[in-house]
């Protein structure tokens, strides 16, 4: 393992603004897509559940024509049986073999009523499921043609930002090199505990930036002195006078404008 070379007060706090002003230029890129991927997630997923829901519509519209069909076939086979029934009414020899013809004749016509019915039933079922599945079908196309802005706009800002990204990234991780882990550390652990990602501050108007709480004067002189490294006590952030924060930010600048 490379031991980090020893570096003074001064090095360490210009080190750790650097590695701010690079970290805090990340999240800006980062915001920039906002809730965007986000979208883009959330119309992937109402895609594929409309996408789930129109096929098993479409299942459920051929198993009713199946069954309708099943239907049709059984009515012809019954009207069939029928016609036989009443062909051997004629050959019957008394009046019982008759009836009972005709008690199976009326029974096969009910039955025949019946699956007329049943038919009916499903054409009305087909027909509202059609009505669902094409108001599904549009709002299907309405959210592919969504998604596919959103996809198009995300990938315009990545490809925009994917070079500075990722050459920011290799640079935070450059800075992080050259300070101590305890200071990386430190200042992983601020950064990550407040809103804005904000671990160090410059002193402003008597208060470290982002806070109301002011700084006594005497540890503003001390900040100055560049002779410790020295937080907020109320935020935790690390503090850095106002003349070390606008070199390393004129410096950084002239760096982020190259990448």
């Amino acid at each position: 393992m490379t031991k980090k070379k020893e570096t003074s007060v001064e090095q360490k706090l210009r080190a750790l603004y650097d590695l701010q002003l690079v970290d805090s230029r990340i999240d800006e890129i980062k915001n920039m897509r906002g809730e965007l991927p986000l979208e883009v997630q959330d119309l992937e997923d109402e895609v594929a559940g409309l996408s789930t829901r129109l096929e098993k519509m479409e299942a459920s519209i051929e198993e009713i024509d199946v069954s309708i069909k099943s239907k049709k076939l059984f009515i012809t086979e019954t009207e069939d049986r029928i016609k036989k029934y009443k062909k051997q009414q004629e050959k019957v020899r008394n009046n019982r073999e008759y009836d009972a013809l005709s008690k199976e004749i009326e029974y096969q016509e009910l039955e025949i009523e019946l699956a007329e019915k049943h038919i009916r039933e499903f054409y009305a079922q087909t027909e509202h499921k059609k009505e669902t599945l094409e108001e599904t079908k549009s709002t299907l196309d309405d959210k592919k043609v969504h998604l596919d802005h959103k996809k198009t706009e995300l990938l315009d800002i990545l490809k925009d930002t994917e070079k500075e990204e990722k050459a920011l990234a290799e640079e935070s991780e450059n800075i992080k090199s050259n300070i101590e882990d305890r200071l990386v550390k430190a200042y992983t652990r601020i950064r990550n505990n407040v809103k804005n990602g904000l671990a160090v501050v410059t002193i402003e108007r008597g208060a470290s930036g982002g806070s109301f709480f002011t700084i006594p004067p005497q540890v503003q002189v001390e900040i100055a002195a560049r002779r410790k490294i020295l937080t907020d006590e109320h935020s935790g952030r690390i503090l850095v006078d106002q003349e070390l924060a606008r070199e390393e930010e004129e410096r950084m600048h002239k760096i982020f404008q190259n990448m």
